[in-house]
């Protein structure tokens, strides 16, 4: 995964306040924390932050006066209504540092020919990844899989280097046969003809 660098800026205003003004600019407040560190509180370029967040686990390189820091968000806040980011929390990390995030599950192929159904249990998977190699999903083949037939998280292929901090046992996905309604004709005339 590409580093994507931002420059911060180091708050010294806090409260809704302050926030408020820091977004009317531009801004998006943050606080970096990690390592044993006393939290930094900063102000992030919000158009090229919501870019880097469009990447699951993206991995930041920041400039915090002139001193840089490798990051991955933790926690991100949005406005419940427009989306835009208002806050994030950032975790430091070093590179070669192991750490535990979660990555989203994609599927590929096709069931069993059929009425089935493929519920998602879990549509993320807890792993542990070096810092600087976080896949961004993870993928599982469900080609002929039939109603009745689970994928558990230990059968989930992990990229080299990462390990599974869920349970292994964890249904991730399962096949359901579909329920088909009867026409309420056919069912009034089955009634009808056991009598």
């Amino acid at each position: 995964m590409a580093e994507v660098k931002l420059a911060a800026q180091v708050r010294t205003e806090f409260g809704k306040g302050a926030a408020r003004r820091a977004r009317r600019a531009g801004q998006v407040p943050a606080v970096v924390y990690g390592h044993g560190a006393e939290p930094v509180h900063i102000s992030l370029p919000g158009h090229a932050l919501m870019m880097a967040l469009k990447t699951a686990n993206a991995l930041i390189g920041l400039d915090i006066d002139g001193k840089d820091a490798l990051v991955i968000p933790k926690a991100v806040q949005r406005d419940p209504l427009k989306g835009d980011i208002e806050h994030v929390d950032l975790l430091t990390v070093k590179r070669g540092e192991k750490v535990d995030v979660e990555v989203v599950v994609h599927v590929e192929g096709d069931l069993a020919p059929g009425s089935n159904l493929l519920e998602y249990v879990m549509n993320t998977l807890r792993i542990q990844a070096e810092a600087t190699h976080i896949p961004e999903s993870v993928t599982v083949s469900i080609a002929g899989l039939d109603a009745g037939a689970s994928v558990f998280a230990k059968d989930i292929a992990l990229p080299e280097g990462s390990t599974l901090v869920d349970d292994e046992e964890a249904i991730v996905l399962q096949v359901v046969a579909a329920q088909a309604e009867e026409p309420a004709a056919e069912a009034a005339e089955g009634e009808g003809a056991g009598a």
